[in-house]
């Protein structure tokens, strides 16, 4: 009885929180909504001015209604039907975040599988960390534009001896992974080597062996800032899609979208807005669905997590 009103009063709990987090993200949205709308109206009351003002269009941008689309334009975008096609923007949107979301979640799961096993190892043996570590972080430098379209063409020229036709999808994916793997190996390298000494020591008197203590120990410990690490792997693999579909060339998602509305950028600027509002808001939920998954591990596991 006792746990069964514990339990009832954890979920009353977290409702609660998930009300308060849901309130403070709205109102955010909406306050975020007036001052724009009041940056603009501010630029619009200086009318011709503006153009010779310090501030307005020289330091922020410029607040006509080409560089600055009233919000309820854009809104009312996602209900409007696009042109050569039967449905609205919204729906348009919505297809080809799923299609994002394909190579994202695709680029997720490996950069995730090779960051931890880069973790690993460079947790089982010192040497390497000193020596592999700096390159693991200077990969982080390269330009990601500039390598999308050479993954994109070497996957079409070198892949063909797969057992399925490859696509240029799956080349957006690799993009993907290549922003995955390294919070995933960075923070799951700190969480294998974040158990105390103690704890160490204790695994040593029962002579267990170092995969016996990776399993026991150091994988459980690393479990709060996987978490962390994912949350950041996950809104990444998002990006690496977007951008490797923006300039790879690569049709069908949401880079596509915005790189298609930003060439018509003249004639409708607030497509473009509406496109990068449905970008974001397929990273937020991306976001979510990984702290969900991490508040119902360590609730379970009765742990905290590690922002």
């Amino acid at each position: 009885m006792i746990t069964q009103r514990a339990g009832r009063e954890d979920r009353r709990d977290m409702l609660k929180r998930i009300g308060r987090q849901i309130v403070v993200f709205g109102v955010f949205v909406v306050l975020m909504g007036f001052a724009y709308s009041g940056y603009k109206a501010l630029g619009q009351s200086i009318d011709d001015k503006q153009h010779d003002w310090w501030v307005v269009g020289s330091v922020l941008p410029r607040t006509d209604d080409l560089n600055m689309p009233p919000i309820l334009d854009i809104l009312t975008e996602f209900g409007a039907l696009q042109g050569g096609t039967d449905k609205v923007l919204g729906r348009l949107l919505f297809e080809e975040a799923l299609f994002t979301l394909r190579e994202a979640a695709l680029g997720f799961a490996i950069g995730s599988v090779v960051g931890m096993a880069i973790a690993v190892v460079l947790a089982r043996w010192k040497r390497l960390e000193r020596g592999l570590l700096p390159y693991v972080i200077a990969s982080q430098t390269v330009p990601l534009i500039a390598i999308a379209p050479i993954i994109v063409i070497w996957g079409r020229k070198n892949f063909g001896f797969m057992p399925w036709e490859w696509k240029d999808w799956m080349s957006v994916s690799i993009i993907a992974t290549f922003l995955t793997f390294f919070p995933v190996a960075v923070n799951g390298l700190r969480g294998l080597q974040s158990p105390k000494p103690e704890n160490l020591e204790l695994m040593e008197s029962y002579a267990a062996s170092w995969s016996e203590t990776l399993w026991r120990l150091r994988l459980p410990a690393s479990v709060p800032y996987l978490f962390a690490a994912l949350k950041i792997a996950a809104t990444a693999s998002i990006v690496g899609a977007i951008v490797g579909e923006i300039s790879a060339g690569v049709g069908g998602g949401l880079g596509r979208r915005i790189f298609l509305e930003a060439q018509r950028y003249t004639t409708g600027p607030e497509r473009l807005y509406a496109s990068v509002i449905g970008s974001a808001i397929l990273g937020i939920l991306v976001f979510l669905t990984i702290t969900g998954a991490e508040r119902l591990v360590l609730g379970r596991q009765g742990r905290e997590a590690i922002t």
